[in-house]
């Protein structure tokens, strides 16, 4: 479970950031609406690590950026951010470590995804608002279930002791990521932030990313490759490198110096 930290987490200011007026309630409803919210307001993407600036996992440094500057982040930046209102709100999260199977093409990777495990109604549930285009809109009941959200389809399933995530494809169902049922503090997640964010073969070291999804459109941007998914169709084009700090704000809504130069693209 997320513990308090030594800031305190401003939550009016974390629902104005996600457009939410209502007094929200530790209920079912209420944790779909937050999490459909928080995934609609707050971009998905790498690009401090791009920068070469360090991703910082503590409440105050989380509000300024994500909060605050109005910026994204991945995984880690955006599920304790979701943890602290989630538990300012009253709800019963705990927070544990996933291995991404997706493309894995049966290579085993580290457990470098942070989900969240939330208790509420008489159920558990999963939410993920920090795994980018591909992840689920809303909260997946940790029961095997199928839960159908804006055309795509989703279940858990428990697979030699580990909660599978699994998306529905034209062939049969995908694994998506593999979610370990054991306790995972803070500390564990500092580690695999700095994995994740500093080795030379992180896809996030060596790729630039935003990523954006509401349920009618997602869109997914790697380097200068732009994907858009709606209503069942598929676009990609190509963006110039001189328009992406255009499109970093129209679409993904985050500014940045228009000089800014990334490790991605840049070599820098």
């Amino acid at each position: 479970m997320i513990r308090p930290m030594d800031t305190a987490f401003d939550l009016p200011a974390y629902l104005r950031r996600i457009a939410v007026e209502t007094a929200p309630q530790p209920d079912v409803p209420t944790l779909g609406v937050l999490h459909r919210a928080h995934l609609a307001a707050i971009p998905f993407e790498n690009l401090d690590i791009q920068l070469g600036r360090p991703v910082r996992l503590d409440a105050g440094s989380l509000q300024e950026k994500l909060v605050r500057h109005r910026r994204g982040g991945y995984c880690f930046e955006h599920n304790t951010l979701f943890a602290h209102a989630l538990r300012a709100i009253g709800f019963e999260v705990h927070t544990c470590e996933a291995r991404v199977r997706q493309n894995a093409e049966g290579v085993l990777r580290p457990r470098t995804h942070m989900v969240l495990k939330i208790v509420c109604a008489g159920r558990t549930w999963l939410a993920d608002v920090g795994f980018g285009g591909s992840g689920v809109i809303d909260p997946v009941a940790i029961d095997g279930s199928t839960s159908t959200q804006y055309g795509s389809s989703y279940r858990i399933n428990n697979i030699d002791r580990q909660w599978v995530l699994q998306e529905e494809g034209p062939a049969g169902w995908n694994d998506l990521y593999a979610i370990l049922p054991l306790p995972v503090f803070p500390v564990d997640f500092e580690v695999a932030n700095w994995f994740t964010s500093t080795h030379p073969e992180s896809p996030f070291v060596k790729t630039l990313t935003a990523q954006r999804v509401t349920p009618d459109v997602r869109y997914i941007l790697r380097n200068l490759t732009l994907t858009t998914f709606r209503a069942g169709q598929v676009e990609t084009r190509e963006v110039p490198r001189a328009d992406l700090g255009a499109l970093l704000r129209d679409v993904f809504g985050i500014d940045v110096p228009e000089d800014a130069r990334y490790r991605g693209l840049d070599g820098v």
